[in-house]
């Protein structure tokens, strides 16, 4: 029999004895003489192949082999399927018991959500009588978060759209905010019994292990920082200003001297004043501050505040109270005149009532003006509600009036700004152009807006004039 073609030879099992006799099968492949009783030295050419890797030899299960460990006697396909099945069989076991425990964790957190939503639900429906959202209908609400309209240290404000087609604002808190969200259900039951016109609505809000939320009236106008400091496009005049700031003032007021136990704000600043499409003023946040027990019915030890605003007699005494709105108020008043924020940087940093100090001490009040008001005031007004912002924010605070005195004072002074600004329109509508500059430039001089003489740009044709300081004057 001609084998040397022969490529595949199986001898295994065969009960073979003796030495390996030297097959000359240079075109052989495979060699299995496993599982006989073969011995002695294995050929030479069968090893030199084997060695360069041109035959597969296997003598598994031989004397042979008692020997030798070489890879020739071990069985590398058992041992082949052996790994496979220690390598595939754990990860089989992980991957099944990552599923159970992922499996496992959703089931328990659906479970958990109910539970927690039907415990808070009994609770809290015996003492709030408004609205519980629960997260999906935030997520709803909000179109899933995407429409942020502000941010603050206490969370994120979302706008969203009630299913009727009513307009809301959701805070959503941040999880910093309540470190125990038992605190948070006395403060929306505190939220839920005060009512006024110029306190934001609460209309519900939501409480679950995945968020904290209140849901209030969308305030179309934005607030009153935006507008005060927003540029050109739109500015508040001098009546609307006072408006608006009777109508914080009000709101504050209440919060003091309506509630029981009164609620300090802590916070009180122009992004806190938002304004509803008729630009009423209406105070925002009040109600992440805290409402205060029997014994101490009108002050809190919890810090809050934002730079700029804070009352500085906290840094004494390390107590926040109702004088301490009022400090932050007179601040507000000081925006609304000036148009500038709480902290001046440039050229040098100023704190806005030592801004305004060092101004008045110069002899000229209406340098403090917001120049956008200019033509729009009197003295004697601008004179009022200066008197009165430097008194709210008087570093001692016993020295400053409560809310009632400076809602008070706002009132008296608000139909004054009205009648003489229509005093001024009907003297002046009659007269060109011309008589009304001079008739201006000379009421500045009488009252000490003005230092500086004023000429007529030539090629005046009857038209607004357009002034220019005379150099060297």
């Amino acid at each position: 029999m001609n084998m040397v073609s022969l490529e595949n030879l199986d001898l295994s099992h065969n009960n073979l004895t003796g030495a390996i006799p030297d097959y000359q099968l240079k075109s052989l492949k495979i060699l299995n003489l496993s599982n006989n009783q073969l011995v002695g030295p294995i050929p030479d050419s069968i090893l030199r192949r084997f060695q360069a890797g041109l035959l597969e030899l296997r003598l598994e299960g031989n004397p042979i082999c008692s020997k030798v460990k070489d890879t020739y006697c071990s069985n590398k396909k058992n041992a082949i399927q052996t790994m496979v099945i220690v390598v595939t069989v754990p990860m089989v076991l992980v991957s099944l018991l990552v599923l159970m425990c992922i499996i496992w964790k959703l089931c328990w957190k659906g479970k958990s959500d109910h539970e927690d939503y039907a415990m808070y639900e009994q609770e809290t429906s015996l003492h709030v009588d408004i609205k519980r959202f629960t997260y999906v209908q935030l997520k709803l609400i909000t179109n899933d978060f995407q429409s942020i309209i502000g941010k603050g240290g206490f969370g994120i404000v979302y706008h969203g759209k009630l299913e009727n087609g009513d307009e809301v604002a959701v805070k959503v808190l941040m999880e910093t905010s309540i470190e125990d969200s038992t605190d948070f259900l006395p403060e929306v039951q505190t939220l839920s019994k005060v009512h006024h016109k110029n306190l934001v609505t609460l209309k519900g809000y939501c409480q679950n292990k995945k968020c904290l939320a209140l849901i209030y009236d969308f305030m179309s106008r934005g607030n009153l920082q935006q507008l005060i400091r927003g540029g050109d496009d739109y500015s508040l005049n001098w009546e609307q200003r006072l408006h608006i700031a009777l109508d914080a003032a009000q709101g504050l007021e209440y919060l003091h001297e309506s509630c029981t136990p009164s609620i300090v704000h802590r916070d009180v600043k122009t992004p806190n004043i938002l304004l509803d499409k008729n630009l009423v003023g209406i105070i925002s946040d009040f109600g992440l501050s805290r409402a205060f027990n029997d014994a101490h019915t009108h002050i809190s030890t919890v810090a809050a505040g934002t730079l700029g605003y804070l009352d500085p007699e906290y840094h004494a005494t390390f107590q926040l109270t109702v004088k301490t709105d009022v400090y932050s108020f007179g601040i507000v008043l000081l925006e609304i005149i000036t148009g500038q924020p709480p902290v001046l940087m440039e050229p040098q940093t100023f704190h806005l009532p030592n801004w305004v100090r060092h101004k008045i001490s110069m002899g000229n009040i209406h340098d403090i003006m917001d120049k956008r008001l200019l033509d729009q005031y009197d003295a004697h007004s601008l004179q009022s509600v200066v008197d009165l912002a430097m008194n709210c924010v008087e570093n001692a605070a016993i020295n400053r009036p409560t809310m009632t005195e400076v809602v008070s004072r706002l009132k008296e002074l608000l139909p004054v700004v009205s009648s003489e600004k229509l005093s001024v329109s009907a003297s002046t509508s009659s007269m060109n152009p011309m008589d009304v500059e001079i008739r201006r430039q000379f009421q500045l001089t009488i009252s000490g807006v003005s230092n500086e003489e004023y000429s007529f740009k030539s090629g005046y044709t009857g038209g607004m004039s357009e002034l220019i300081p005379l150099s060297g004057r």
